[in-house]
């Protein structure tokens, strides 16, 4: 339901805050992405 309506370009445009679920998404995806990068460093046996 909530997909289906976010997919409609004038849905968002009257109702902006249909996409707030996207921010914790991409700050989830950003965290996951940064400590996967400082494990990879701090495991570097070519370092």
């Amino acid at each position: 339901m909530l997909l289906t309506e976010a997919q409609n370009i004038n849905a968002v445009e009257l109702y902006p805050w249909i996409m707030t679920p996207v921010i914790p998404v991409i700050l989830v995806v950003l965290a996951f992405n940064f400590f996967g990068d400082g494990l990879r460093d701090a495991a570097d046996p070519y370092r």
